[in-house]
């Protein structure tokens, strides 16, 4: 036969146990907080770089589909814009959509690059400068050996490749 006892035991925590948890909990958050930092700052760097290279893509695709030159014009806060040369803007990309705190530089200090009708980069732009070839992505607030430095390069054809100029040699990532 079954029997049902009255349980007389505790059920639930005290006070004293929550305040334990609590305390726990605080320690481990206050701990963690610096990394998760770094890390939310390197995803700013990796959609930063991303968001580059796909505005790059997508330049050189505009400009074979529309059989017309198309520039992509970048600005320092890693925003960027791809246009027909000369004319109306077809897309952009603001800083404020994921990477607010990085740094963009190129090779030769340009911020255009012309696409032709067969999607290679034009010898000059517009207005007679020469295109860039390199984009270097970077933290503007994290310590160098914190920042995970991302690297954009624009072949002779035209083709985009995003490396990470830290990688190992023979790793497919490194440039």
């Amino acid at each position: 036969m079954l029997s049902f006892r009255n349980k007389t035991g505790q059920t639930g925590f005290s006070l004293v146990e929550l305040m334990i948890g609590v305390v726990i909990l605080a320690i481990l958050a206050s701990v963690a907080m610096p990394s998760f930092q770094t890390w939310l700052l390197n995803s700013q760097i990796r959609n930063a770089a991303e968001s580059i290279s796909n505005g790059l893509q997508r330049a050189r695709a505009e400009a074979v589909g529309r059989n017309v030159n198309v520039e992509f014009v970048l600005s320092a806060d890693s925003s960027w814009v791809v246009k027909v040369a000369g004319g109306a803007d077809i897309e952009s990309r603001s800083s404020s959509e994921g990477s607010k705190k990085v740094a963009v530089t190129t090779d030769t200090g340009t911020t255009t690059v012309t696409y032709n009708n067969f999607g290679g980069v034009q010898a000059a732009n517009l207005n007679g400068s020469a295109p860039f070839t390199q984009i270097d992505v970077d933290s503007s607030t994290l310590s160098a050996d914190a920042s995970h430095e991302l690297q954009i390069t624009i072949g002779v054809g035209g083709n985009v490749r995003m490396c990470d100029p830290h990688a190992p040699t023979g790793s497919p990532r490194g440039c």
